[in-house]
């Protein structure tokens, strides 16, 4: 893991700076090193490299090299260091555009596989661990090693004293990991159980609990003729596991140890019958997805490396998380034989379903609801129990606890990627989520979900104007946007660049087709008939956004309609919110960020200045936000019908009665 790196594929263009962050943060350019600067400089480049092809946040940038107090002088200071890093990075190979741009999401560094060596070992490892679901294991064998061989030592250690960087190596180190676990078990599965023995024993020693490292140290000593010293690694790790943490070793683990128990050195390991091919349930893939190809390629990725077991695919409702998620599992095929399954986690309605129901379902396509135990006729008058695509649903906390048990059993012997679609909160995924094994999830919701952790996070900002245009083309033809591009780029931008709402203004299109796309593109632009206009048969934009709505907090709403009627085009700064809530700077950013928390709140494109970060309200929640701020108003048909069906907001704001500002009390408490 730590032998002097063997480089390989094509060294790139003659002049091209080439990275590396598996071992000591280096640049260099046609074998010469290059000079990084100062050590905050060093923090910069090395954040940026940590998340290549990825917007990286201004505030990740600057915890990364303030950790505890920033200056005042911190953001300046910070376009310096990007400035510097624009230099030494030079222009992209495609035209010479920028390498490092400045967008909704933060900066994005594009750079290429060859000339970044985090790249280049995911790539390795992905060929490595297609190569063995093809039944190639040399071939495994010998990608995984390559992958393993551009690691110079433990990634990054000269800036691990930033808590931000050190977060990044410590991905990076388990990554590596991983992909020793897959290259020690295609030798072994191979018969070259030796080459990997002491490797295995000295990671161990520094990861003393992580079963998939014992187990293969267990097999290959097995197989070397070592069978003592492999049941003893058992034994250890069984007393280690009761008495650091109360437990016995997994079922697997256990069974593995019971198939050494007075068998030759031949046995590697239990045998595995071939399977049967491996279950899909996935949406089809929709024709019209276009755009999103960097967070595709971030998904694929961060999933086909297999370092990371649970993925959060947050933005506003119609952002298209979920067309990027099912196309991701489409495209995941080899990275998960053992299957690809998709299950909302919403109703139609956009109600919550019950854990229950979805584990439920989950056991239905993974085979394992016949596991758990039976659940108890129900007494005379007693509710009959739902079912869940012809499953019933655990109604006893025994049944679920065991139905709960068996999923992560399942998830632990097998490599399938699930995705868990329109995801409400946390706690309604909290106990699907793997614990262990190869099992990778992938979430998506309108919130950032902040409470689930460790999790690799994607936010999908509003597509640039360009992949908007795409889609629309898609779905009212090529010709015809190239009939009014400028009218066309008017109804992308008064979409607010949301992809439902693009595809729902191409579906009407496609449909009247006389209709010219000027004038769409008034009505579109007059605020009090947009959300009317954005309606195709059974598909309403209205319908889904007035769904978030429903998901916030009454106080959430209250401040989100405050916010939404202070400009035209959404954006707000903190001062402006601080008199527009009628509280003090605190409270204003409490509330503000519970809003970037529930997805509601964006920060615009366009550079943030030093002393004041600019928010936003997308315009179509914005334009939803003043409709029910107005059906709010004392006097209006629409508040009397509200007040006589009990709405929450009214009710909410005769609860704060006290308050001059009609404020809940519990949205911006100064304590």
């Amino acid at each position: 893991m730590t032998r002097p790196p063997v480089r390989t594929g094509s060294a790139g263009a003659a002049g091209a700076v080439h990275f590396s962050l598996l071992g000591p943060l280096t640049a260099r350019r046609d074998g010469r090193e290059l000079p990084l600067g100062p050590r905050k400089q060093r923090l910069v480049l090395a954040t940026l490299l940590a998340r290549p092809n990825a917007p990286v946040p201004v505030d990740v940038l600057t915890d990364a090299v303030w950790p505890d107090d920033p200056p005042r002088t911190a953001r300046k200071n910070l376009q310096v260091y990007i400035s510097a890093a624009r230099a030494l990075l030079g222009p992209a190979g495609d035209g010479g555009a920028d390498r490092l741009v400045h967008g909704c999401g933060g900066y994005h560094l594009r750079i290429a596989e060859g000339e970044l060596d985090t790249l280049r070992f995911g790539s390795l490892a992905r060929a490595g661990r297609a190569a063995a679901g093809r039944g190639d294991v040399a071939g495994a064998a010998r990608l995984l090693r390559e992958a393993l061989d551009l690691w110079e030592g433990p990634p990054l250690h000269d800036l691990r004293d930033s808590a931000g960087v050190a977060e990044e190596a410590d991905r990076l180190e388990a990554r590596c990991l991983t992909v020793y676990e897959d290259w020690a078990e295609a030798e072994i599965e191979l018969g070259r159980a030796a080459v990997a023995v002491d490797g295995l024993r000295d990671l161990v020693e520094r990861h003393p609990l992580r079963e998939r490292l014992r187990a293969a140290w267990m097999n290959s000593l097995h197989q070397s003729g070592r069978q003592a010293e492999a049941l003893a690694v058992y034994d250890d790790y069984r007393q280690l596991m009761a008495r650091e943490l109360g437990l016995e070793p997994s079922p697997a683990m256990a069974a593995l140890y019971r198939s050494m128990l007075g068998r030759g050195r031949e046995a590697r390991r239990p045998a595995v019958a071939r399977r049967t091919p491996a279950p899909v349930a996935l949406p089809a893939g929709t024709g019209a997805f276009t755009g999103r190809r960097e967070e595709l390629r971030g998904l694929l990725d961060v999933l086909g490396g297999g370092e990371e077991r649970v993925v959060v695919v947050s933005g506003p409702g119609g952002a298209g998380k979920s067309a990027l998620a099912v196309r991701a599992a489409h495209l995941l095929a080899d990275a998960f034989p053992d299957g690809r399954v998709h299950v909302r986690v919403r109703r139609e309605d956009g109600t919550a379903r019950g854990r229950a129901e979805v584990l439920a379902e989950l056991g239905r396509w993974c085979g394992i609801a016949e596991a758990r135990t039976e659940i108890p006729a129900t007494a005379a008058g007693a509710e009959v129990p739902a079912t869940a695509a012809g499953v019933e649903v655990p109604t006893t906390a025994g049944a679920l606890a065991v139905l709960a048990e068996a999923w992560q059993e399942w998830q632990a012997r097998h490599r399938a990627l699930v995705v868990l679609d329109d995801v409400p909160d946390e706690a309604s995924v909290r106990g699907l989520l793997p614990r262990s094994g190869k099992c990778a999830v992938l979430v998506t919701a309108r919130g950032q979900l902040p409470g689930l952790a460790p999790v690799h996070r994607i936010a999908l900002p509003a597509p640039a104007d360009g992949e908007a245009l795409e889609l629309l083309g898609k779905l009212i033809g090529a010709g015809r946007l190239r009939t009014d591009p400028a009218a066309a780029l008017r109804i992308v931008r008064a979409c607010g660049g949301l992809p439902l709402a693009v595809e729902v203004s191409g579906m009407r299109l496609a449909v009247l087709r006389h209709l010219p796309l000027a004038e769409y593109a008034d009505r579109l632009d007059d605020p009090s008939a947009a959300l009317d206009e954005l309606v195709a048969g059974d598909v309403s934009v209205r319908h889904r956004i007035a769904s978030g709505w429903r998901d916030l907090a009454e106080p959430d709403r209250w401040v989100l309609g405050r916010l939404a009627g202070l400009a035209d085009d959404g954006c707000f700064t903190l001062d402006r919110a601080t008199v527009a809530l009628g509280c003090g700077e605190r409270a204003a950013i409490r509330a503000v960020e519970s809003l970037i928390d529930a997805g509601a709140v964006t920060s615009p494109a366009g550079e943030v200045t030093a002393h004041a970060a600019l928010y936003e309200v997308p315009r179509l929640l914005c334009l939803f936000a003043r409709e029910q701020a107005t059906a709010d108003e004392p006097g209006t048909a629409a508040a009397d019908e509200q007040g006589t069906t009990g709405d929450r907001e009214a009710s909410g704001r005769q609860g704060a009665a006290g308050d001059r500002t009609g404020a809940p009390a519990v949205a911006l408490s100064p304590g």
